[in-house]
């Protein structure tokens, strides 16, 4: 197994059954069972794929076909994953948080002839959507589902596909994957666009590899990685596989390094997973470390004195080597502190995430320095990340031979160019970038023109510069997508635009970007308000309206009204009143009538941020 390997590699499947020859029987997906660590073995997942790709086939499925995946983390994702590639179909990752309607749209659009689903839970909005797609032909439960009445919908267990002579189906998937190459598509995933409706990414084989490579490079030339396997890394995979920061990082980087893989089973058991998994490698969110530190500096207030006063230390040290503020005197007076400090706390908060971690990897939403700082200075190394679904995902992410700094997402990767327009938006070429969206040409040639000085470049958004050792530093957004602290991509014109379909609102502004959750500026439509007023007795003021509980209230029903058809991640958990309408005259409207998001945020980031609080 060598780094170069990355490069020859037709498609992942390829990838995927030459790591499974090299580690046999050694231990690749594990995951809670009965309360134990169970683990699949390489050659085991390669038998369960290879019989599921040739069941899949045995469906009727041709060449091309879509087929949605629907499940928590699990093997059975990545055996799912694989199995739908070696079959010469590709994979249509969706967030177990759809409602019925957002699993509609990707059905219809996709044009999926089949689905897999992990449970009877998870089933019930993607059945409802199965029943009005047109295409959809096949369900197949990982557990068994219960089937409901319907002409069109075959039905299939999971244990029945996966059962069979795993040797002939092996040469079969064999055979069909030689003509599988790096351009064709692997997968589509759907990330939601300006316009409201999730557009889908085609994701080709070497756009994923291509990440692959690059990110095995940097851990093989500044972690030590051992490209001939003699030692195995260790991941915990925590976020949606339906990302595509969890899918190429989580899964195939890890696949691609003969890594384990560990399957969480849940935020709430997080903390304890890792101390039982010991990973050495993890990808994770901004808000996961946003929520660890807090946590950590909880615990350590309690401990007493000293322990608060070692950790002031150790964080004043540590932004002094960040900033490279530390003099050769100040260096020399901190040495015998940080020596201490290097055998007393950061050991015990380091044994807090297995005590053998060579890195944490954030991504998908933008890191507060403050936080990385922390890590840092604990004794972890962290470093971020920079990307989206349309280059694979990541484009960059630091590394220590150049210098972590936790304000930039660090140099690109092997094989991926990046140049700074005119205007400053940081644009991307390489074999990383997607070959464009799913049935939509317009939104491809806007996000990749294909004519002009600037033709083959992914326009990203962003708008940044290059520092002087080649790392990027993200200034700001150009486009309006919210990005949750979650990394969760959240479209605010389509919330908008369905707030303001309801007759108590005018205006809406919603707000997330690098937050928990979506909250709200509402314009009470003055009509209705009018009516409101007359029915309660009230004057119509609405000034002396907005500071009405029942008014408040009423406005708010509004909001839960649109709520119910929103998933987890878009809900609109909090609300305020603005004073007045967004139009022209206050800049709050531009003259094609679009809402400024930056001046009305300049005139109500107070009152936003409050919403936040408490």
């Amino acid at each position: 197994m060598q780094l170069s390997d990355f490069a020859s590699y037709p498609n992942l499947v390829a990838m995927f059954l030459n790591r499974a020859e090299f580690f046999g029987d050694r231990p690749f997906l594990w995951a809670k069972r009965g309360g134990a660590w169970t683990s699949l073995s390489w050659r085991e997942a390669a038998a369960q794929v290879c019989l599921l790709a040739e069941s899949l086939r045995s469906l009727g499925l041709d060449p091309g076909d879509r087929v949605v995946l629907v499940s928590e983390n699990r093997p059975e994702w990545c055996i799912a994953d694989l199995a739908i590639m070696a079959a010469g179909l590709v994979t249509v990752p969706a967030y177990v948080t759809n409602t019925e309607r957002d699993h509609l749209h990707v059905l219809e659009n996709s044009g999926a002839r089949a689905v897999i689903v992990a449970n009877a839970k998870l089933a019930q909005p993607l059945l409802a959507a199965c029943l009005s797609a047109r295409g959809v032909g096949h369900v197949i439960g990982i557990e068994p589902l219960r089937r409901i009445q319907s002409d069109r919908l075959a039905f299939h267990d999971w244990s029945a596909l996966t059962s069979g002579d795993a040797a002939s189906a092996r040469l079969s998937v064999a055979a069909r994957i030689a003509a599988i190459g790096r351009g064709e598509t692997a997968c589509i995933i759907y990330t939601s666009g300006t316009g409201g409706a999730p557009r889908g990414v085609c994701q080709h084989h070497g756009a994923i590899l291509c990440n692959v490579d690059g990110a095995a490079h940097i851990l093989a030339e500044d972690f030590g990685w051992d490209a001939a396997g003699k030692e195995t890394e260790v991941f915990l995979s925590f976020l949606p596989l339906s990302h595509a920061y969890e899918h190429t990082g989580g899964q195939y980087l890890p696949i691609g390094m003969g890594a384990q893989i560990y399957y969480a089973e849940g935020l709430e058991k997080l903390a304890s997973n890792i101390e039982e998994t010991r990973p050495t490698l993890m990808v994770v969110v901004p808000r996961l470390f946003e929520v660890l530190r807090a946590r950590i500096m909880k615990q350590v207030e309690k401990q007493g004195k000293l322990p608060n006063y070692l950790m002031a230390r150790a964080l004043a040290i540590g932004a002094r080597k960040a900033d490279g503020s530390a003099s050769n005197i100040r260096r020399i007076i901190d040495a015998p502190m940080d020596f201490f400090i290097e055998r007393t706390l950061r050991p015990k908060i380091r044994q807090r995430f297995g005590g053998r971690l060579k890195a944490l990897v954030s991504g998908g939403a933008p890191l507060n320095p403050d936080v990385g700082l922390f890590f840092d200075a604990m004794g972890l190394t962290m470093l971020q990340g920079y990307g989206q679904t349309e280059s694979g995902p990541v484009i960059s992410c630091n590394r220590p031979s150049v210098g972590l700094a936790m304000d930039t997402v660090g140099p690109p990767l092997r094989g991926v160019e990046v140049k700074i327009a005119d205007d400053g938006e940081i644009l991307v070429r390489g074999e990383l970038v997607m070959h464009g969206y799913w049935q939509n040409d317009a939104e491809t040639r806007r996000a990749i023109p294909r004519d002009g000085p600037q033709a083959g470049w992914l326009h990203t958004g962003d708008i940044g510069y290059i520092d002087e050792k080649g790392r990027i530093k993200i200034t700001d957004r150009k486009k309006d997508m919210i990005v949750n602290d979650k990394g969760d991509n959240v479209s605010p014109q389509r919330i908008e635009g369905m707030l303001t379909l309801q007759s108590e609102i005018a205006q809406a502004m919603v707000s997330g970007d690098k937050r928990p959750y979506i909250v709200g500026l509402i314009v009470p439509d003055a009509e209705w308000a009018m009516e409101w007023s007359r029915a309660q007795g009230e004057k119509f003021d609405m000034a002396a309206l907005s500071d009405l509980p029942a008014f408040r209230t009423a406005v708010r029903a509004a909001v839960d009204r649109v709520n119910k058809d929103l998933s987890v991640i878009e809900k609109v958990r909090q609300i305020a009143l603005a004073d007045e309408p967004f139009t022209i005259d206050n800049e709050e409207m531009t003259p094609s009538m679009k809402i400024r998001r930056h001046k009305i945020k300049e005139r109500y980031g107070t009152r936003i941020d409050a919403l936040y609080k408490g």
